[in-house]
This record gives structure tokens, sequence and C-alpha cells, in this order.
């Protein structure tokens, strides 16, 4: 492992405002160049994220794979939240939960799943109010967030109480998977314009003599004046024939085909389905049925993951700094009623009932009756 040099932070001073921040890295990038971040990434002696998040930083901007992530983000962010102090709501805490800090708390929680690390700054005062560190900056390894992206010096933020920093050292996060899809998808697109670009048209085809100079001159201007369709001008005895691959590909479905199973495969990743996005051609309601559910447990999972970093002593502690009464609370996602299951399960827990008794607070915990203790 490198050796760090970790230095001392000056309370008060806002951390975000000593890193020198550098531009994302907009050059063109291939496969090449994600599986060279990604061994710099899973460097053991030095290891750095910097190459490897400059290159997530371009892949979001593909449309189906920025549209999968904000469908999962905002299926957690559309979950009614509140806070519950033993067995009752704590109404003091509302206006909190609702309040766009927070609501960008939580979504910085569910980024950590893609890019396997985030890092907040809550800066000190009477308001909730804080700063994103960058990414490129927070070295997990070694416990500092550094001066500079591909730097060692930096400050050390284990024991900082207003540094909250998300994410397994180790986790390279969902975006890695993701990458490679969505830079053969770019360079599928761009076959795909020079493909339109070539065959969108009709090719024109001018025969002259090869010995009629004026004609050839004469033609060449005729074609200039005519548009930009591809045109070609070759001598009458000259054999000549365009191989113009539509045997194969007429209609360019070669790479639509292509472009639809690389935004599949981000769909799986993120949503863990397809159908949910997009439909396919032998989709029925049955098979959009068992997909939802699928993506119904992702979204468990994601509330539960959500709910335990809320609840997580650190960001408690922290909301207390603020004055807020958090107290021996915790956030609780509100349940969603799945209205066919809950017809099927209460037939089961009737018949059940009938035969052992059930305890009162399960029949408020199954089907979400308030008031329950």
């Amino acid at each position: 492992m490198v050796k760090t040099n970790k230095t001392p932070h000056k309370s008060g001073e806002i951390i975000v405002n000593e890193l020198n921040i550098r531009s994302a890295d907009r050059s063109r990038k291939d496969i090449a160049t994600w599986r060279g971040a990604l061994i710099n990434a899973e460097s053991v002696y030095f290891p750095n994220r910097s190459r490897l998040y400059d290159l997530y930083e371009d892949v979001v901007l593909d449309g189906h794979l920025s549209g999968v992530i904000a469908k999962r983000i905002d299926a957690v962010l559309n979950k009614e939240l509140y806070f519950e102090t033993g067995t009752t709501k704590n109404e003091g805490m509302e206006r909190l939960i609702k309040s766009l800090p927070f609501r960008q708390i939580i979504q910085t929680i569910m980024e950590t799943m893609l890019w396997g690390i985030s890092g907040i700054e809550f800066i000190p005062g009477k308001e909730l109010r804080f700063e994103k560190i960058p990414r490129k900056h927070i070295k997990p390894e070694q416990g500092i967030i550094a001066y500079e992206q591909i730097g060692v010096d930096g400050i050390a933020y284990a024991n900082m109480e207003n540094i909250w920093v998300l994410g397994e050292p180790k986790d390279l996060g969902l975006l890695l998977k993701c990458a490679p899809y969505s830079l053969y998808k770019r360079g599928c697109l761009s076959d795909w314009a020079q493909y339109i670009e070539l065959f969108g048209q009709p090719v024109r085809v001018i025969k002259y003599d090869s010995y009629d100079e004026q004609t050839k001159l004469e033609l060449k201007k005729i074609l200039d004046e005519s548009g930009s369709s591809l045109s070609m001008m070759i001598p009458r005895q000259a054999d000549f024939e365009i191989k113009d691959g539509k045997q194969t590909n007429c209609d360019g479905n070669l790479q639509l085909s292509f472009i639809k199973a690389l935004n599949e495969e981000m769909s799986i990743t993120i949503l863990g389905n397809t159908e949910t996005t997009t439909s396919s051609y032998s989709t029925g309601y049955a098979q959009s049925k068992v997909h939802l559910e699928q993506q119904y447990e992702i979204t468990k999972n994601d509330i539960v993951y959500v709910a335990s970093m809320l609840n997580s002593h650190k960001f408690l502690s922290i909301l207390q700094s603020y004055g807020y009464p958090v107290g021996r609370g915790r956030f609780v996602f509100a349940k969603d009623m799945d209205i066919d299951y809950l017809q099927a399960r209460v037939a089961i827990d009737k018949e059940v009932a009938q035969m052992i008794t059930i305890p009162e607070s399960y029949w408020y915990d199954t089907y979400g009756i308030p008031g329950g203790k």
C-alpha cells in the first residue's frame, strides 16, 4: 500500500474549498480506456479512481442509462418516509424530511451503489447544509480526502464528525458494469450514422466518354449543383460496381438490434429486468408482471439500504448537531400495499388463524394498519 501523508484539519474550515478540483476528462474513450482505468482503480500499491470516475462522468450521458438510473432512484425518493419515536410518528421531523437538502442526501446515498463511494461534508450552523465531496478526491483505501485527485497527501476523515463517507473501499459501483455497454453503443451509433449517410440516399452514377473532357466538366457542374447525395463520375468504358452491404443489412437492423441488446444489458444491470423500461416482441402481461415483481424486490432492497444509512449512528449524530429531535427514534419507510398480494395473503392468514393464535401486531404490520403497537 502506498504511503500517504495525513494532515490534521483546522476546525471551522470547509474541506471542499481546500481541494484542487479538476474538470472531468472529456477526451474520446473506448474499451481500452475502461480497462486501463479499472486496472488503476484496483491497483494494490497505488489505487486511484480518477480515470474511472472520469469515464463514469462520460457514460452517464447515455440517454437510456441515465433514464434507468433515474427510475431506480426515483422509486426510493417517491416512497413515503417518516421519523418514528417509539411507535408514534415524530411530526417535528416532517419539515426536514420534505426539504430539498434531505432529498438530495437520499439521492446521494442511492448514487453510492452506482459509483461505489460518496462523500458529504456537513457545514456547521443552524440549518442543514452540506457540500458533496468530489469522488475522485476520496481515497477510501487510505482513509483520506486528497488535495489532488491523483495525489497521496490529504486529510484523514475517519474521526471527523461532519464528514460522512459512504460505501465500501473495494466497491467500484454498478457503473463499472454499464460502462462497456455504453461505449460499445456509442461506437455503434457512429457506425449507424455513417451507414445512413452513405446509403440513406440513392447513389447517382454518371458515365461519360473518356475522351470527352467538355462533357465531363458539364456533368461535374450538374452534380455539384444538384444536392449533396453521394455521386460518382466514371468513364463509360470502365466497369463499376458498388458494394453497399444491403444484402445482409438492407435497413440498418444490424445496428438497431445491437443497440437494443446493449440497452437491455444496462437495464438488467441497473433494474434487474428489461420489460419495465422497454417491451420486446414476445412480451406479454405475465412476463411483464414477473419483471415488475423483480424490480419491486430491488426497490425493497434499496429501501432497506437507504433506511440503514439514515439510521446510522453517524447520520443521526449529525442531525442532532443541528438541533433536530432525534433521540432514540428512527427513519421508517411506509409499506407499499400490493392489493393482489394482500388478497392472496389474507386468505391464507384466515386459514392459519383458525389453527393457531396469531399475534395482533402481525395484522398491523402485514396489512399496514395504523395504530398498531
